[in-house]
């Protein structure tokens, strides 16, 4: 069983020319409003891509419609807290070239307290998985409770901020980065060569498998001795706003199904792939059979030895 303590967030989401600069107001195009948070987007995809997932999250109980979502595409939403708090949500602009940017509110996601994390942890099993990003409170809690049952750890210290290098990373199995990520855990300019991140996060954390997004550079994999590298599948982007967490849901989806980590790359880029081609977060989010039937006619991408 996959376990994923993520943020559930409503999307307020804007097609612009180009994204608002300081002191510029700005027309949108079009606007939408959609069910979206990193957290949600994850379990998502996981869920589509055929996995095992429940959800831990916190949401208002005036937004009770996002639970249908999630319901509807598989994911296990009765730990789910229906609050009187309000929902997190996010602002989100959406360009031409299809590059975004997002302002975030935590709203309810920063409710939890140690006696909720505690209660939720009841229900685990030893070698069951967490899945993390940075979008809830309580994450050095919710870390060391996990690794005391057994669990194993998935985190994608997404979006990045301060707290995140006091965490015990150390205490993950996994850890999925962007290339500006990789290089503030880092400690390197976000423009340094992927081998020089790859290396220094080796050497911090040896015992950790690194996952590496790259955009359209693809995806590089690094655990102990062992580095592979996925060139990206061409595909021409409109909105790339949830492809991250397309990725990690299809990751993980194909890892508790114990595949191969060649097979969980492959199925991950693929669903990436395919989820830049639509607008919106959890809407872009494909089906496994959408992958399976869309990817087979793209080129072949062979994975790269190091």
């Amino acid at each position: 069983m996959l376990y994923n303590y993520g943020s559930i967030n409503i999307d307020y989401v804007y097609r612009v020319s180009h994204l608002v600069r300081p002191g510029e107001t700005l027309s949108s195009q079009s606007f939408t409003q959609v069910l979206g948070g990193k957290g949600a987007n994850q379990s998502l995809a996981m869920a589509r891509a055929g996995g095992d997932v429940t959800h831990w999250g916190r949401v208002s109980q005036n937004d009770r419609w996002v639970l249908e979502i999630l319901a509807q595409a598989g994911v296990n939403t009765s730990l789910i807290e229906l609050t009187a708090d309000a929902s997190g949500h996010a602002i989100i602009q959406v360009d031409d070239h299809a590059e975004n940017a997002i302002i975030l509110s935590p709203g309810a996601n920063h409710g939890f307290s140690e006696r909720h994390l505690e209660a939720l942890m009841t229900s685990v099993s030893t070698d069951d998985w967490l899945l993390l990003q940075n979008e809830c409170n309580a994450l050095e809690s919710v870390m060391m409770l996990a690794a005391r049952h057994g669990m194993r750890i998935a985190f994608n210290p997404a979006p990045l901020g301060d707290n995140v290098h006091a965490l015990p990373l150390e205490l993950c199995q996994i850890l999925f980065l962007n290339r500006g990520e990789a290089a503030a855990l880092a400690g390197l300019d976000e423009h340094a060569g992927v081998a020089e991140l790859m290396d220094v996060l080796y050497q911090r954390l040896p015992k950790v498998e690194l996952v590496l997004t790259l955009g359209r550079d693809g995806v590089r994999y690094q655990y102990g001795a062992q580095r592979l590298e996925l060139p990206a599948f061409p595909v021409d982007a409109v909105d790339t706003t949830a492809a991250g967490d397309t990725f990690i849901g299809y990751f993980m989806a194909a890892r508790q199904r114990n595949a191969p980590i060649e097979t969980c790359l492959h199925e991950a880029s693929a669903a990436a792939a395919l989820c830049v081609q639509k607008s919106g977060a959890a809407p872009s989010i494909p089906l496994a059979s959408e992958v399976a039937a869309t990817s087979r006619d793209w080129p072949a991408r062979d994975i790269l030895r190091h």
